[in-house]
C-alpha cells in the first residue's frame, strides 16, 4: 500500500467559494490516451448559439489546462493565486477532451425496446417545455452547436482492441473453490474503464458460462460487495439501479436523485432514461414526478427534458446580463421568490455560462448566488440548486466536497461514499483533478481520509478506485 501519501503539489487550502471565479483544473498529471478509436455521438445536435462574442469579455473564460507533470502549483493558474477575475479568452470553450478520445460506452442488455422510442429519444413532456423555457428567460434556439458526446459507458456498444481473457480468468480464479481472494478481485476490476469492464464480463460468460455480477454477489458481503458490484455493473447500469432504489418504496432519497441527474450532459441523461425504461418497463420521468411534489417536481421535469446548453454553446455577454437581472428580479428584487426562473436558468445553462452568470451577479450586486439561494430557498429545491450552481462553478471542488460530506460527522454515510467514489473513478482525468481539489481544500489526501473512515476489503476497494496501489 502506498503510504505515506505523496504530496500533490498544490497551493495551501483557501476553502470553497473564496474565489470569485474558480479555475477548473488542479494540475494533476492526465492519464495516457486511450487506444480506443473515436466514435460520434448518436444524438442529434442540441444547444444554443447566440452569435460571436467580443474578444475580451470577462464572461465564460474556458477552464484552465493542467500543466505538465511536475510543474509548480502556479502553472495551473489555480486556487492559491491572486484572483483578478476571469482571464481573457474565447467564450464558451469546451472543457479539455476526455482521456479516452470521444467518450464511448454501453449499458446493460436491452430485453425490450424502451418505452420512449428510439435510442436516446426524450419522451413526451407533460407540458410544452420549450415554451416554458422561453417564458423563464432561456435563450432562444440558434444555429446548432456540436452536441456533447456521451460519457464513457453511456454511448452505444463498442468493440475495443483489448484482450479481457486474462482478467476474466483472474476473477474466476479469485472466486473459485474455498474462500475468495478479495485483493485479486480488486486488482483486476477496480482499475478498469467501463469498456474494459464490459469486455471482462463478456469474456467471463464466454469462458466459464457464468455471470460475473452474480458470482461477485455470492462471494462478497457488506459495503465491499456494494462497491464491487457497482464496479462490475458499470456507470450507466449503476446509475439506473441507484435511481430505482431511491424511488422504490416509501420516501425518496433526494440526495441520490441529485447525484445521478444534476449537472449531467443531455446525452448521458437520455441514456439513463432509456436504460431505466428498458430495465424496469417504467418511465423514469413518471417515477420521479410521482415521488416529488409541487415546484420541485417542475424543476426535475426541466432536468429530465435534457435541453441543457451543450458544452460548446458560447457564452454571450448580453444573455449573461439578462440572466443576472432575471435572477435578481426573481429573488432579492421582489417580495417572495419566483422559483421557476432560478430553476430554469441553472438547469438550461452549461457550466461556462453558469460560471459567467455567478461571477457577473456577484460583481453587480456584491452578493454571491450561493448566498441568494440559501436565503431564498429551502429543502430539496435548495439542495438541488446549490448542486447545480457549485457543479457549474467548479465541478472538481464540488466533487471533493461531496466526498467529504459522505465522511464527515458521526458515522460514515457508506452508501454515498461508495456510489460517489465509484462514479468518479470511471473518468481518470476527472478523478485526478478531484484528488488535487480535495487536498487543497481539506489539507490532506483523499486516500488518507478514506483510510481513516473505512476498514478491511471495503477500504482496499475504495483506495484502489482512487488510484492507490494495494
Amino acid at each position: 500500500m502506498s503510504y505515506p501519501y505523496p504530496n500533490q503539489g498544490y497551493a495551501p487550502n483557501q476553502g470553497y467559494g473564496q474565489q470569485q471565479y474558480p479555475p477548473q483544473s488542479y494540475g494533476q498529471q492526465p492519464p495516457p490516451h486511450s487506444p480506443y478509436p473515436p466514435q460520434q455521438s448518436p444524438y442529434p445536435p442540441q444547444g444554443y448559439q447566440q452569435g460571436a462574442p467580443p474578444p475580451s469579455s470577462p464572461y465564460g473564460a474556458p477552464p484552465h489546462a493542467a500543466p505538465p507533470h511536475g510543474a509548480p502549483p502556479h502553472a495551473a493558474h489555480g486556487y492559491g493565486q491572486p484572483n483578478h477575475g476571469p482571464p481573457p479568452g474565447p467564450y464558451g470553450a469546451p472543457p479539455p477532451a476526455a482521456p479516452y478520445g470521444q467518450p464511448q460506452g454501453y449499458g446493460p442488455p436491452s430485453p425490450a425496446p424502451p418505452p420512449s422510442g428510439h435510442y436516446g429519444a426524450p419522451p413526451p413532456q407533460p407540458y410544452q417545455h420549450q415554451q416554458q423555457q422561453q417564458q423563464y428567460g432561456a435563450p432562444p434556439p440558434g444555429p446548432p452547436v456540436p452536441p456533447t458526446p456521451p460519457s464513457i459507458g453511456y454511448g452505444p456498444p463498442q468493440t475495443i482492441p483489448w484482450n479481457a481473457d486474462p482478467d476474466a480468468s483472474a476473477a474466476r480464479a479469485a472466486m473459485k473453490g474455498l474462500g475468495t481472494n478479495e485483493k485479486a478481485l480488486i486488482r483486476c476490476l477496480a482499475t478498469k474503464d467501463p469498456l474494459q469492464i464490459e469486455a471482462i464480463k463478456a469474456s467471463f460468460e464466454r469462458q466459464f458460462r457464468r455471470n460475473l455480477e452474480a458470482d461477485v454477489k455470492s462471494e462478497t458481503s457488506g459495503w465491499f460487495r456494494e462497491g464491487l458490484v457497482s464496479v462490475v455493473r458499470g456507470p450507466l447500469w449503476t446509475d439506473v439501479q441507484n435511481l430505482r432504489a431511491a424511488l422504490d418504496g416509501p420516501g425518496t432519497k433526494e440526495v441520490v436523485l441529485n447525484d445521478v441527474l444534476l449537472g449531467r450532459s443531455n446525452a448521458d441523461l437520455r441514456a439513463i432514461r432509456q436504460a431505466y425504461g428498458t430495465a424496469f418497463r417504467r418511465s423514469l420521468d413518471d417515477d420521479v414526478r410521482g415521488d416529488l411534489s409541487m415546484k420541485t417536481k417542475r424543476h426535475f421535469d426541466m432536468v429530465l427534458s435534457a435541453t441543457r446548453a451543450e458544452d460548446a454553446a458560447p457564452v454571450v455577454p448580453a444573455q449573461v446580463d439578462q440572466d443576472v437581472m432575471d435572477l435578481y428580479r426573481a429573488t432579492e428584487g421582489k417580495l417572495g421568490t419566483d422559483e421557476m426562473i432560478v430553476c430554469s436558468i441553472l438547469t438550461s445553462r452549461n457550466d461556462n455560462q453558469i460560471r459567467a452568470i455567478a461571477h457577473a451577479y456577484e460583481q453587480k450586486f456584491r452578493k454571491s448566488l450561493e448566498q441568494v439561494i440559501k436565503s431564498e430557498f429551502s429543502g430539496h429545491m435548495e439542495d438541488a440548486l446549490l448542486f447545480q450552481l457549485r457543479h457549474g462553478m467548479d465541478k472538481y471542488m464540488h466533487a471533493a466536497k461531496l466526498l467529504e460530506d459522505a465522511m464527515k460527522g458521526l458515522g460514515t454515510k457508506d452508501h454515498l461514499l461508495v456510489s460517489r467514489v465509484v462514479r468518479f473513478h470511471w473518468d481518470k482525468n476527472f478523478l485526478s483533478n478531484v484528488l488535487g481539489a480535495y487536498q487543497q481544500r481539506y489539507g490532506k489526501t483523499l486516500a488518507k481520509r478514506i483510510y481513516g473512515e473505512t476498514s478491511g476489503d471495503y477500504r482496499l476497494l475504495m483506495l484502489a478506485c482512487i488510484g492507490e496501489r494495494i
